[in-house]
């Protein structure tokens, strides 16, 4: 029985190797959180841990424990624009949301919506005042006005030699206090890879 059980073991393997290779690509899932860099250029996990590295060292200086002992509550804050001026399509918005989730996780800070979503919100209120009732309608003038606002540019470098590329990027964050102009944070992270191909023309 166990003989017979390899034999068949041993025909499907030899099926599969004679079997030819499929026309289309071949698709291997593998888990979200898995670092995989195919190019060398930026990608989700460039995103993730820069947005993680950034925000620890954003939540760990002086002027965080200056704004709650002043102010006595938590800082409220919205993320701006981050600007592309590196080489790469780099989906900006993929790491804003990336910063976002890992300042409103911290329970350090409160969020506010981005200038986008607060466009809809007024336009949900205009609509709440004409076709909503009185005890439910959302009245204008509510909300809570952020006092920091985060912004920032990704920048890279490229250096070809041969089959040799090096990729440099840097990624630049200033947190600055909304009422009074005053920059209260400045940081920066750095990546480089070197990419080797033996294709290179």
């Amino acid at each position: 029985m166990r003989s017979a059980f390899v034999a068949a073991l041993f025909l499907y393997a030899v099926s599969l190797a004679c079997s030819p290779m499929p026309d289309g690509p071949v698709v291997h899932r593998t888990a979200a959180n898995e670092d995989i860099d195919l190019s060398g250029e930026w990608n989700d996990v460039d995103s993730r841990l820069v947005s993680q590295e950034m925000v620890k060292d954003l939540l760990a200086r002086p002027w965080l424990d200056e704004f709650r002992e002043a102010q006595g509550q938590k800082p409220k804050m919205v993320v701006g624009r981050v600007a592309n001026k590196s080489h790469d399509h780099i989906p900006v918005d993929t790491f804003i949301k990336d910063l976002e989730r890992e300042l409103i996780n911290s329970g350090e800070v409160r969020f506010m919506a981005s200038h986008g979503q607060r466009a809809q919100l007024t336009g949900e209120k205009m609509y709440q005042a004409k076709a909503a009732s009185l005890e439910t309608q959302k009245a204008m003038g509510r909300e809570l006005g952020a006092d920091f606002l985060l912004v920032g540019q990704i920048n890279s470098i490229i250096d070809q030699a041969g089959g040799l590329t090096m990729k440099y990027y840097q990624i630049e964050l200033e947190l600055i206090n909304i009422e009074t102009g005053e920059k209260v944070w400045i940081s920066q992270k750095k990546i480089k890879k070197v990419i080797e191909r033996d294709d290179w023309n």
